[in-house]
């Protein structure tokens, strides 16, 4: 007798179909044919296919935020916290995509957010900025994320730059001035950069708040 098809199965198998072809194509038709069972045997588990999505963006951060050292400053928590998400993200083809658009009430998104809030409210923040911010932080990496996957390994961004730097050197002279930092594809130091700047901004705002 065939046993039944594990909800951890089926995750497993959207994941091998993700990575080979895309957000896009995911269908429970092809999950449950990769499987060798019948669409209508995943509806046990998953009532669609965003159901599926869910399930598979918060398996995605099941290592998010699980080992905070006690006693951790603030701002080291937050760097750990999205550093983790972004690796996270990109551990899977468009897992940053399958991660946006998913509202979720979980253990694991509770647990990102526990570690989060409770770093800045130990700082001093207020609870409600305390939470903003941990969202803040996370549409910031899932936003930079999807933007870092997306980039066409192809060689087609250097006619593109060609056209870009020509367009500066003739009529935008601030960008042609900066044309060095468009030039240099270093998504980890410009990750880097842009989490600094938001905890300096929540930095700046804890020390108002003192």
């Amino acid at each position: 007798m065939r046993q039944p098809i594990a909800r951890e199965d089926i995750v497993k198998a959207a994941f091998r179909i993700l990575d080979e072809a895309g957000l896009e194509g995911i269908t429970l038709r092809k999950v449950a044919c990769s499987l060798g069972i019948r669409a209508p045997s995943l509806y046990w588990h998953f009532k669609s296919k965003q159901a599926l999505i869910d399930a598979m963006a918060d398996a995605m951060i099941c290592d998010v935020a699980r080992l905070i050292p006690d006693g951790q400053p603030w701002r080291q928590t937050l760097l750990q916290i999205g550093r983790e998400f972004r690796l996270a993200f990109k551990a899977r083809r468009d897992g940053a995509r399958v991660y946006a658009g998913t509202f979720l009430a979980t253990e694991n998104v509770l647990r990102v957010g526990e570690a989060s809030i409770a770093a800045l409210m130990g700082a001093g923040a207020p609870a409600r900025f305390a939470a903003t911010a941990a969202m803040d932080l996370v549409y910031y990496t899932m936003g930079f994320v999807i933007e870092e996957q997306s980039w066409p390994g192809d060689g087609s961004m250097e006619a593109l730059g060609e056209a870009f730097m020509a367009l500066a050197e003739a009529r935008f002279p601030h960008c042609w001035q900066a044309r060095d930092a468009w030039s240099e594809v270093d998504f980890d130091a410009r990750f880097e950069q842009g989490l600094g700047l938001m905890l300096d901004g929540i930095e700046l705002r804890l020390s108002r708040e003192s």
